[in-house]
């Protein structure tokens, strides 16, 4: 059976009115003892917590309708965060009682999100990605119901070697050559079998939506930091508090 086409009425009114969602509902168990009183994604690098260096960016390229969720110590995100107000956005939170994976907590999140397509990113990492390029990708989607999904993948880094999808003529594939950054923009349809408030991975969905050709992709090979351990926030840290003085200096 085809599937329906989504009304013009329900498209946003410009192309900086598609929402995005930050994921920041993870446990951290690598970053312990950090994460035991502190979220993943309010650890600093450079002076600011994670989650905020994506808000920016995501706010420099027009996404200022946010959606957050949350689970672990997720009371302090809100706190730090709030609506949004301070950082010049509106955030809405999805509270979830425990993470729910990548698939369930955006399925319980469709209700904030709406039914247009939306970008999705994770809080706990460093991406220097310009998310204005995803504007176009976005607006394909509304319009075509058979395009599902699209993913920015990076290089491999050292700590996962073996890659995750590989890109052919613009379409992911199932093979590992690169490593899918959390970066993407997904139509509600994706998550349509998956209940609120249940625990479902990503992968297989898209793995789904991969076989019939329906999920586009890019590579993006720009500085893309999984901040997994606190070794690699302390190197963060280091290599973004450089950065800041070299430009007060110059």
């Amino acid at each position: 059976m085809a599937r329906p086409t989504l009304d013009p009425q329900l498209l946003p009114p410009g192309p900086h009115a598609f929402k995005a969602m930050i994921l920041a509902a993870g446990l951290g168990r690598r970053m312990r003892p950090l994460t035991e009183h502190t979220p993943k994604p309010l650890l600093v690098a450079g002076g600011k917590p994670l989650i905020q260096w994506q808000i920016e960016r995501l706010k420099r390229a027009g996404y200022c309708d946010l959606v957050i969720n949350h689970a672990h110590l997720g009371a302090r995100l809100e706190a730090a965060l709030g609506d949004g107000d301070r950082l010049g956005v509106k955030i809405a939170w999805s509270r979830e009682p425990e993470p729910l994976e990548t698939a369930g907590g955006i399925a319980t999140a469709l209700g904030l999100l709406g039914e247009v397509p939306f970008l999705v990113s994770n809080g706990d990492v460093y991406a220097e990605f310009d998310y204005a390029r995803l504007l176009p990708v976005l607006e394909d989607m509304a319009g075509n119901p058979d395009h599902l999904a699209h993913l920015v993948l990076v290089d491999n880094p050292p700590h996962h070697p073996d890659g995750d999808f590989s890109l052919v003529d613009g379409r992911v594939t199932d093979h590992a050559f690169l490593t899918f950054s959390g970066i993407a923009c997904y139509r509600p349809e994706l998550f349509a079998g998956v209940a609120p408030m249940t625990k479902v991975r990503l992968a297989p969905l898209l793995r789904a939506a991969m076989q019939k050709g329906q999920v586009s992709g890019e590579h993006f090979a720009g500085r893309w930091e999984d901040v997994g351990t606190p070794e690699r926030l302390r190197q963060l840290d280091v290599d973004l508090s450089s950065l800041a003085r070299e430009k007060d200096q110059g």
